[in-house]
């Protein structure tokens, strides 16, 4: 009798230590947890307007679009591509970009572009690079890779590139070369890599998404 109590005394300590052990590693998993690190928005199939003080600004068009609001510096990132359309105030599309990936740091107003970049301006404007700067605050593009623009006068090519954000009035800041041409003899615009306007090359175009209902974001 004695020797059945110490078998039972025995069953119940070996319980209460397992329930214990699986306690503590439950604590210790959360404690791993950082939400610095975490999404705090996770969003596919993306269509929404950006506005700034009531007045629409652009539009998105992504697959994949997560925020990171408890940063230090709080960022979004398109990391499956971005189309954006920039619009003027009477609401009609002036420019539009496309990139393999994107982030937009939401303090500093600041979006980088990056793999394929892309914007056209209207109406038939080109610039390529592999990496683009769009300062909000300043109203600034720059870069300092390489560069391709097309205009409907002349092809122009170099290294870095400063622009306001209506590509009106750049520079390259090292030219390589200036090409006059003639659009219409022209069946395809020169690339950076290759050309990210076609959906079969992999980046974001408004046709390759599915868009979600469109929402409004405030900057």
């Amino acid at each position: 009798m004695r020797f059945s109590r110490y078998i039972l005394f025995m069953i119940f300590s070996f319980l209460i230590i397992a329930v214990a052990c699986k306690e503590e590693k439950k604590v210790d998993v959360a404690a791993t947890l950082n939400p610095k690190k975490m999404a705090t928005m996770t969003t596919k199939n993306v269509s929404t307007v950006i506005s700034d003080s009531g007045v629409i600004q652009y539009k998105i068009v992504a697959p994949l679009w997560k925020v990171y609001d408890q940063v230090d510096t709080p960022y979004w990132i398109f990391p499956q591509g971005l189309y954006l359309q920039k619009y003027n105030r009477d609401f009609k599309v002036i420019a539009t970009v496309a990139a393999d990936s994107a982030r937009y740091f939401k303090d500093k107003k600041l979006w980088k572009l990056m793999g394929r970049v892309e914007l056209t301006k209207a109406p038939k404007d080109l610039f390529q690079s592999q990496e683009l700067y769009w300062d909000q605050n300043s109203g600034k593009l720059y870069s300092d890779s390489f560069i391709h623009i097309e205009t409907a006068t002349h092809v122009l090519e170099g290294m870095g590139f400063i622009s306001n954000e209506k590509l009106t009035e750049y520079r390259v800041v090292k030219p390589m070369g200036i090409f006059p041409i003639n659009k219409d003899d022209m069946t395809g615009g020169a690339s950076v890599g290759s050309s990210p306007t076609s959906p079969d090359d992999g980046v974001v175009t408004i046709e390759d998404v599915t868009p979600a209902a469109t929402d409004t974001v405030e900057l």
